[in-house]
């Protein structure tokens, strides 16, 4: 068996595909088509093809040829032909005598570069510091287009961590600025294939302020766009890509996994990655698009996990987890081998491969299914592998391996040829093979023979087998000698022998010596102008000749005539700096190489000492003369300024007094010069000091001066920052910034107050306060405006005349709300509010605006109510009108308005109702196919989660799509509003249909929800367990849902139920056993809810939704009667009662007497309180012939005349309907009137009657509370026991 040896061309052999196609071809619509396929064999092996499946005659198509002696494929299309009509699946076969190798799956598809739509956007207006994404959306192309952003000049848009383009193309701004407004903003898309560019129309932003964008909102507002009233300020970072916490990526091994994250945000926010539970990978892993995404190459399962992207700015951040699941598409473990035998051997072809799902092996025999290829009783196929035993010459073939997942296919060709060939050995004769002593020799010896030959070698004409650890020896017949010396010099014959003859072959080996560096070049330090000499002598085999090179610092010496390279040296004339470096000598031969280096320094000839810079020393003997109260003259001696000249010195003063130890600046003098006349101020000791700078940088500060202590004066200033607001609605808060001790000229700082009514003519009061910073003024008028001013003084006297300042007295709320607000809807998600503005002597303090509170009462559509939240937009200044953005359509909405001052809002003007329109509704909230059958599918749909209005009808449009993924016609059916499913007959069997679904109210369609679905090939039909027609019966806090299952027993049914409309989680609760019927408790009266009935088994499935509301809350519903005061007085009176009559009874019974019972109740006819026969239902007689018969079974009373506690349960079964119970539905006694005269012969009767009646009492409530009886209802039926209970006691 060979499975490593290339077969002779000479010798028969199946095909081999050589040269194919790649699978996805993509082609130039503008040049022909080649197709290649290219195949070795012997006989030269013929050539066909198939397309989509079916046999390609290339006779046929004019257009179509084949090169000779090859398989490749040539279809000219440059003279009128198209590239769309042979768009498909080619695949090629190579055929001959001894089998048939196929090639891949070739997909030929044209390139295209298809226009943009036809399309003018809509200008972008934007508020400064709000995000904004301008959408590419470029033409589908093939393959897909590079997207680039540009102006009108052809110049690309600059990008950074605020403004980038994301993976799909689109630009994104975190938040926008003035300068981005532009009207050429083009999204560019690039097509390589065809070196084609289109470009979509440009598209304009306006950023403005919120001020200019409420004048012209009205005219320039949509349905969509709208920038609430607010100021630009800065906001925490908001996720542009991906939306939501959460998303999930699938990348392929192998493939590049790129992750996106672009934010939102003010100050533009920072992108940070890590990986959840582990780091990103070394080496792999890239960050691009200013960290906004995470590049990782070449990816690995290892790479799978969570990708958690993290948006930060000084406000806080934001994270998104991309949860990164790697797939891969099938990879060989062990590819398949071609396989030589001779008649009789045994073999094996082992096909394994890895991929995620893991791949699925199929086999084919000539190209041929192997389970439908002729039978070879010498092949057995075992999975992954396919065993051949005893072959014969008839055993040749071109076995083919696919292993495919859902992510692509591998194919590989592998023959068996069975062949009887003797030894041939391929490596030429006498080949001489020369290696360097110590290094590794290999000998070869290619051979062919069927059966495999054994490869024997031997040194010398009549020399031993060589074997042991001084020789290795290759399965290709390869002798390595793994250590050659000299002595290993010499001739070796290589022998292949099976059972059908033996070849030999010789070869020569010869060691030679290496080659050696005797003398290095050494390290040298030479001064400029100098000359340098490098040696390099060498030691080589006399047989080999050497080469000697030069090289600097790795690279060729350059071309200068400096440089005089000898046979053993290298001269350098006249050095300069540019020859510092390293020199290397490298000597080659044909077998070896060596080197050698060395260092060149190269210095100055006569070095002299460098010239030392520093910061100059600080100047010294600081003196002060010329003393005055306003001024002083300073002098100084300046320091060494090390070389540097001094250009300027600073000089600082401390202030003793008030602040000791803190240095403050005074002035600045130039460098040269050494005095100063410092103006100074009043009640301040002073103290010096003198800082020297040069270039170098500032000196050490001087030793302080002596200390001068100014006299005190009258302040130079008054208070800066002078305020007046109040805190209440009766003070003037006065605050002032209060001088500091240097300021105050002297001791004793004060302020003197003054304020008065402006406009008032009033006079101007005042106080004199301490060193504050604060005076407040009470009982004053409530926001009055007053002049204010504060004026310093010290104990030599006061400052200049302060100026007066305008402050105001405090706020109160505004008094009166806005009249005459009327609301004007624009559409069905914006209305316009205006308002007539309120007096300003009302407000009552500053006018900042003017705030709408408005909320949804209820939707139009759904007619439920939900949890009110209100919404507040303010509108600064004196507005008298303002929108409402982001409406709900076909919704209810109440508003009012009131008017906000410093102290806060105003009362609410009364609430104004208004409505919004229709609206287009939502998609649908989902769309389920199930049910295939051969010409049928069955459509199941939610209602959309907005329908924003009333929805008119469903439209389902849907079409084929064949096996190129080509749409078929368009067929359109409209569906009345109220259906929720739909039957499609009539469709074609094992087909795929695209089917778009959405819905429409009267002003449009809605968003459309998109599925595909196939009908089956046959006609069986699988089973789908489902649960349907989910229906509720509601009560006030509870509920009865019921519903119908199809599918295998034994499942676990749920409940699950919450608010509808709510985004709260679902309840769940579990059904006890397989029953279809489930009771909810404790819901909320007048709630609607919504709800669906799942199944755990086999697999989890669910049902579609339903929506039921509870009844409205009543008060006292289930008052409990037997807990009432009057019933049970009543009771116990007509229990003595009985009690008294039965006594006399028993009594006159004994005495003889005999009481006519049938004969008072024909007297009085009484329809309730005749009995019935147990037969047929009729009225029947009393009969004296059971007065001695015991009390039935039913009677509740067993024979020791007690009557047991477990007995009493609620059921009516138990005394009514034909049973033989004790009493009737109407209360009254079941036929038994007959034997009361034997029954109650002693008193443990009557005290069984006594406790009969009350447990007849007690069920009569029970029922009615379980029938949820209350009020006169429950009256009637205590009422209906009670007046035959009196009547059979009082005839008795």
């Amino acid at each position: 068996m060979i499975t490593a040896l290339e077969v002779p061309l000479d010798l028969s052999q199946p095909p081999t595909i050589t040269q194919q196609s790649p699978k996805d071809y993509i082609v130039d619509p503008r040049e022909n088509i080649v197709i290649q396929c290219e195949a070795k064999g012997k006989p030269p092996p013929s050539f066909s093809w198939t397309r989509n499946g079916t046999h390609f005659d290339i006779d046929k198509d004019a257009r179509v040829t084949m090169k000779p002696n090859s398989g490749t494929l040539v279809i000219n299309i440059m003279n009128g032909g198209k590239a769309e009509a042979y768009e498909g699946v080619y695949q090629c076969t190579a055929r001959n005598e001894r089998g048939a190798a196929i090639s891949n799956n070739i997909i030929i598809r044209p390139s295209r570069s298809p226009l943009w739509t036809k399309e003018k956007p809509e200008p972008k207006q934007v508020q400064e510091g709000d995000s904004l994404v301008l959408h590419c959306r470029p033409p589908i192309g093939l393959p897909p287009p590079i997207i680039f952003w540009m102006d009108n000049s052809f110049q690309r848009l600059p990008q950074s961590e605020r403004v980038s383009q994301g993976l799909n193309g689109d630009l994104y701004f975190s938040n926008v600025r003035p300068e981005d407004t532009r009207e050429d903003y083009i999204c560019y898309a690039r097509f390589n294939h065809t070196q084609t560019i289109q470009q979509k129309q440009p598209i304009s932003v306006k950023v403005f302020s919120m001020d200019s964008m409420n004048e012209t909102i009205a005219a320039n507002l949509s349905d969509s766009d709208f920038y609430g009233a607010r100021s630009v300020t800065e906001r925490r970072p908001n996720l542009l890509t991906p939306v939501g916490s959460t998303s999930t990526k699938v990348e392929l091994r192998g493939n590049t996994l790129l992750l996106e994250c672009i934010a939102g945000g003010v100050p533009t926010p920072v992108i940070r990655w890590i990986k959840e539970g582990g780091e990103l990978p070394a080496n792999r892993t890239f960050f691009e698009n200013f960290k906004k995404t995470l590049k990782i190459i070449d990816v690995s399962e290892a790479d799978a996990g969570n990708y958690k992207c993290v948006a930060r700015n000084v406000l806080g951040s934001i994270h998104h987890t991309i949860t990164v699941t790697v797939k891969a598409a099938p990879y060989w473990i062990t590819a398949p081998r071609n396989l030589v035998l001779s008649p009789g051997e045994d073999g094996t072809l082992i096909c394994r491969a890895n991929g995620n799902p893991k791949p699925n092996i199929n086999w084919l025999a000539n190209g041929v299914t192997i389970a439908i290829a002729p039978v070879d009783p010498s092949r057995k196929v075992d999975g992954d592998t396919i065993i051949f035993s005893d072959v014969q010459e008839r055993s040749s073939a071109v076995y083919q391996c696919n292993a495919s997942n859902e992510y692509g296919y591998l194919l590989a060709n592998a023959f068996v040829n069975v062949l009887a060939e003797s030894p041939r050995i391929l490596t030429l004769p006498n080949t001489l093979y020369q290696v360097i002593a110590n290094h590794p020799a290999l000998l070869d010896c290619s051979y062919f023979g069927s059966p495999k030959p054994e490869i024997k070698w031997f040194k010398g004409v009549k020399g031993n087998n060589l074997h042991g650890d001084e020789y290795v020896f290759h399965d290709n017949g390869t002798l390595e000698i793994p250590v050659a010396q000299k002595d290993s010099t010499g001739t070796y014959t290589c022998i292949a022998s099976n059972k059908l003859g033996k070849e030999e072959n010789e070869v020569q080996l010869e060691v030679k010596d290496p080659t050696m560096i005797i003398k290095q070049p050494e390290y040298k330090i030479i001064q400029r102008s100098g000359q340098v000499y490098f040696e390099c002598t060498i030691k080589h085999d006399s047989t080999l000749l050497p080469t000697v090179t030069w090289l600097k610092d790795n690279s060729e010496l350059p071309d200068d005539e400096r440089l005089i390279v000898g046979k053993e040296n290298l001269t350098i004339l006249n050095v300069t700096d540019k020859d510092d470096g390293t020199y290397t000598c490298v000597a080659n031969t044909s077998l070896d190489s060596v080197s050698a280096s060395a260092v060149l320094t190269v210095v100055a000839p006569s070095p002299t000492p460098a010239i030392i810079y520093a910061h100059p020393n600080p100047p010294f003997d600081l003196e002060l003369t010329g003393h005055l109260e306003r001024s002083i003259q300073l002098s100084w001696i300046p320091g060494d300024d090390n070389n540097s000249p001094i250009t300027d010195f600073l000089i600082e003063y401390e202030d003793v007094m008030h602040e000791p130890g803190v240095w403050h600046y005074q002035t600045e003098v130039p460098g040269t010069q050494t005095t100063a006349q410092l103006k100074l101020s009043p009640h301040v000791n002073y103290s010096f000091r003198v800082i020297a700078v040069n270039e170098i940088g500032r000196s050490q500060p001087s030793e302080p001066s002596e200390q001068y202590l100014t006299k005190a004066a009258n302040p130079d200033e008054n208070p800066s920052g002078i305020q007046g607001i109040g805190s209440e609605p009766d003070n003037l808060v006065i605050t002032w910034e209060p001088l500091n001790g240097f300021q105050s000229n002297g001791p004793g700082l004060q302020y003197k107050v003054s304020w008065r009514q402006k406009d008032a003519d009033d006079e101007w009061t005042s106080v004199i306060v301490a060193n504050v910073s604060k005076y407040i003024v009470s009982g004053t008028p409530t926001f009055v405006p007053y002049e204010i001013k504060v004026q310093s003084l010290n104990d030599l006297g006061y400052a200049p005349e302060p100026s007066e300042v305008i402050g105001h007295s405090g706020e109160d709320l505004p008094m009166v709300a806005p009249n005459n607000v009327q609301v004007h809807v624009i559409n069905s998600t914006l209305a316009k509010v205006h308002w007539d503005p309120v007096p300003l002597k009302t407000v009552r303090g500053h006018l900042q605006g003017y705030r709408i509170y408005y909320w949804k009462v209820q939707s139009l559509s759904q007619r439920s109510r939900r949890h009110v939240e209100k919404k507040i937009l303010t509108f600064n200044g004196n507005r008298t009108h303002g929108m409402l953005p982001g409406l709900e359509p076909y919704s209810s909405y109440r508003l009012n308005v009131r008017v906000v001052n410093g102290k806060g809002e105003g009362p609410a003007s009364p609430d104004k109702i208004f409505k919004t329109p229709e609206g287009v509704p939502s998609a649908p909230s989902f769309l389920k196919i199930t049910d295939p059958m051969l010409d049928s599918l069955t459509l199941e749909w939610g209602l959309p989660t907005y329908p924003n209005g009333i929805l008119t009808a469903y439209i389902l449009k849907f079409q084929p799509i064949n096996s190129t993924h080509e749409l078929g016609p368009l067929v359109e059916i409209r569906i009345p509003a109220n259906e929720t499913s739909l039957i499609l007959r009539n469709l074609n069997y094992s087909t795929r249909y695209k089917f778009y679904f959405y819905a429409q109210t009267s002003v449009g369609s809605g968003n459309q929800i998109t599925e595909e679905a196939v009908t089956i090939m046959d006609e069986v039909r699988p089973v789908y367990p489902r649960i349907r027609n989910v229906s509720a019966a509601a009560a006030e806090t509870y509920a009865n849902i019921s519903w119908e299952y199809e599918g295998p027993d034994h499942v676990n049914f749920y409940v699950e139920y919450g608010v509808a409309g709510s985004k709260e989680d679902w309840k769940k609760d579990i059904v006890n056993g397989s029953r279809s019927f489930f009771v909810l408790k404790g819901l909320t009266p007048g709630t609607a809810y919504k709800v669906r009935v799942g199944a755990e088994g086999l697999s989890d499935f669910m049902s579609s939704e339903d929506v039921f509301e509870t009844g409205p809350a009543m008060a006292s519903r289930q008052v409990d009667i037997a807990t009432q005061g009057w019933f049970i007085g009543l009771m116990c009176a007509v229990a003595l009662l009985i009690l008294i009559l039965l006594i006399v009874c028993f009594i006159r019974r004994n005495k003889g007497g005999k009481y006519p019972v049938k004969e008072k109740e024909d007297a009085h006819a009484d329809p309730e309180i005749q009995p019935m026969k147990e037969d047929d239902g009729t009225f029947g007689e009393y009969s004296d012939a059971e007065d001695h018969k015991p009390l039935k079974k039913g009677s509740r009373t067993p024979s020791d005349r007690t009557v047991k506690k477990e007995d009493s349960d609620d059921s009516l079964v138990d005394y009514g309907e034909g049973v033989n119970g004790q009493f009737n539905e109407d209360g009254s006694f079941i036929g038994q009137y007959s034997g009361f005269s034997d029954t109650f012969s002693s008193l443990g009767h009557l005290d069984m009657l006594h406790r009969s009646l009350m447990v007849h009492r007690a069920r009569i409530e029970s029922y009615s509370r379980k029938q949820l009886i209350t009020g006169p209802q429950h009256s009637e039926c205590v009422c209906n026991w009670m007046i035959h209970c009196p009547r059979l006691n009082m005839q008795h």
